[in-house]
């Protein structure tokens, strides 16, 4: 078993707006009008790490979180929303999201911890370059993906497939070198209603 702290290290979860507007305001990303850019898929708010101060300020409060990964014991984290330039209606750059990233690697490694991507295929080499240690990709079976992954992070990638297609194509290609398995897309416990585990 490997045991990986998931954080939201990009956007704010979709409860935790108000958190972000009452102690850190002006870490949030807004447009011209001052209104938080969100990403509608999710309901999430998008963090700014347009420049080097505000992305040391964000560092510092992920960075807490990392240490508390650490504190309760897990081998790593995953730092969700690598790509969250790709929602910010053009106010963020894919470099802006890398530089935070070798930020939250720096700290992750300080805490004893691996640093994995999530998803965002295209920055997989930038991630590797910046201090990322692995990558959790989803689906990249079902969009032909897994090689960008394996290109940067060598064997060192856990794929998730949500469909029966996306888990044949990933195992076709990369089963023999890739963790892959198939999940239900909600990740119920073993046991309950609509729970889905296959692997290759």
């Amino acid at each position: 078993m490997y045991s990986t702290c998931y954080v939201n290290a990009f956007q704010a979860q979709p409860d935790a707006g108000d958190w972000w507007e009452e102690h850190a305001p002006d870490l949030v990303l807004r447009d011209d009008d001052g209104t938080p850019v969100v990403d509608r898929d999710w309901g999430e708010i998008l963090l700014d790490t347009s420049t080097p101060a505000k992305r040391e300020q964000l560092a510092g409060i992920v960075g807490k979180w990392i240490d508390g990964c650490a504190d309760a014991g897990y081998q790593a984290v995953e730092a969700d929303n690598l790509d969250s330039d790709e929602r910010s209606d053009g106010l963020l750059t894919a470099d802006d999201n890398v530089a935070f990233g070798k930020l939250l690697a720096a700290r992750a490694h300080a805490a004893g911890l691996a640093l994995g991507q999530k998803n965002a295929a295209s920055l997989a080499r930038q991630g590797r370059e910046a201090g990322f240690d692995f990558a959790v990709a989803e689906e990249c079976g079902q969009y032909d993906e897994c090689g960008e992954y394996a290109d940067a992070y060598d064997d060192r990638v856990f794929v998730i497939e949500y469909r029966a297609d996306g888990l044949a194509a990933a195992c076709s290609e990369w089963g023999d070198r890739l963790s892959v398995v198939l999940r239900d897309l909600d990740v119920v416990p073993q046991g309950e209603a609509g729970y889905r585990r296959r692997t290759c």
